[in-house]
């Protein structure tokens, strides 16, 4: 077991892990387990977590459901500075109330995508990341083109990053050129890598973290990993990434949830169901979930 000491500079650097709900077979929360598997992504050596993020189901809690895993992840990880939580929500005053509860519960940061009700014009999203950042809670932006249609260009973001209004940003584009023009536009903006199956090329061109779907199966290995490509050590780096390439690319499909949780059965932590509208895996992909995460075991990795 590895023991995690905090050295990191700022709470949104280093391998914060997206968690995803832990559900009984009734769909209700476990929090009991939930919490114990905080405590052991801590102790693996991730740096902290990011409950009520789009792995976490948000979308699909209730009000005190989401309030309240976010006081559990704080308390498991035992250091506020540990826990960033999402705050995305259809509204700008959703958000602001999110990243209120947030601050309130003590974590360090909290993660926020843009108005995703409808493709807003950019001065919409500059009010939205305004107003969510008078709270006083430094803000990652989550820029997600994907889903939210709207995007974080590098131009944007220096504009954000200039109005104050954040200090990261997740970048999920999976354009790795991105790293370079937002360091160009935005110096001093922070760049986490936002998919794990572009962890190399974003950490080579200077990311400072990582928010990250694979340690919930494979924590102290990706750890290792992260550490050897922030540092440029390829030698370690390259292999590591290649094995794990298979899961990694789960992070980018429309089933990552399904499939991290399904990961994380087969190493025997407690990844379980989703809930509705999510439908299980179909057949054929859960073998190949199994086949790549036993492949990692029997590589050593853990």
């Amino acid at each position: 077991m590895q023991t995690n000491t905090d050295s990191r500079t700022r709470p949104w650097h280093g391998v914060m892990v997206a968690t995803p709900i832990t559900l009984r077979d009734d769909c209700t929360i476990d929090y009991d387990a939930y919490a114990d598997h905080v405590r052991q992504l801590i102790e693996a050596g991730c740096d902290g977590v990011v409950p009520n993020g789009s792995l976490g189901e948000y979308q699909t809690l209730t009000d005190s459901e989401r309030e309240q895993v976010v006081r559990v992840a704080v308390e498991a990880a035992g250091d506020g500075n540990r826990v960033m939580p999402g705050v995305a929500a259809y509204g700008s005053a959703e958000s602001r109330r999110w990243a209120e509860q947030a601050a309130a519960a003590g974590a360090g940061s909290v993660l926020l995508l843009p108005p995703n009700g409808y493709r807003c014009e950019e001065a919409a999203v500059r009010a939205h990341y305004a107003d969510v950042a008078e709270v006083g809670v430094p803000v990652v932006a989550y820029n997600n083109p994907y889903d939210t249609k709207v995007d974080l260009t590098p131009g944007l973001l220096a504009r954000l990053h200039q109005d104050g209004s954040i200090v990261a940003v997740k970048e999920f584009s999976g354009d790795v050129r991105r790293a370079y023009e937002i360091a160009e536009q935005a110096p001093g903006l922070d760049v986490l890598v936002g998919a794990d199956d572009v962890l190399l090329e974003l950490a080579l061109g200077g990311a400072v973290g990582w928010i990250a779907g694979c340690p919930n199966m494979l924590p102290s290995c990706c750890v290792e990993l992260y550490q050897a490509a922030v540092t440029g050590d390829m030698a370690t780096a390259l292999p590591l990434y290649r094995e794990l390439h298979p899961l990694l690319r789960w992070d980018s499909k429309p089933e990552f949830v399904q499939a991290i949780k399904a990961s994380m059965d087969v190493v025997g932590r407690h990844g379980g169901r989703t809930r509705p509208p999510r439908f299980p895996l179909p057949d054929d992909d859960v073998a190949a979930v199994r086949a790549a995460t036993e492949k990692a075991l029997a590589g050593g990795l853990h």
